[in-house]
């Protein structure tokens, strides 16, 4: 699939969320760490070395949300981040959410602990 050379799309009320098995097949794109909640969320947590780190990342986040126009629900305890991914316009999970799940796996190396 090569998630991190495709970019989002638009996604709108009325498509259906990813089924199961489309869901399962697009886990393997991503590290192992990420997981699938409820059927409906990717989840995360990453930890840095400190808050400075933390925060560099979360940055670096926001950068690659905006540019997807698909933006993740950041959570930030210190020097832990967790990052959650869900396609709120469908109730689910979309392409969206993987493509910028693996785009995050991509910037997330150089300031992990």
């Amino acid at each position: 699939m090569d998630l991190i050379h495709k970019t989002c799309k638009a996604c709108e009320g009325g498509t259906p969320p990813l089924l199961e098995r489309e869901v399962l097949e697009y886990m393997k794109e991503l590290p192992e760490e990420w997981q699938v909640l409820d059927g409906k969320k990717l989840v995360k947590e990453f930890l840095f070395k400190d808050f400075l780190r933390a925060m560099a990342f979360v940055d670096m986040v926001a950068d690659v949300a905006e540019s997807e126009g698909h933006h993740p629900d950041i959570h930030i305890h210190y020097n832990k981040v967790q990052i959650e991914l869900m396609t709120h316009a469908i109730g689910g999970l979309s392409e969206n959410d993987f493509i910028v799940a693996a785009k995050i796996g991509q910037i997330q190396g150089g300031l992990m602990k």
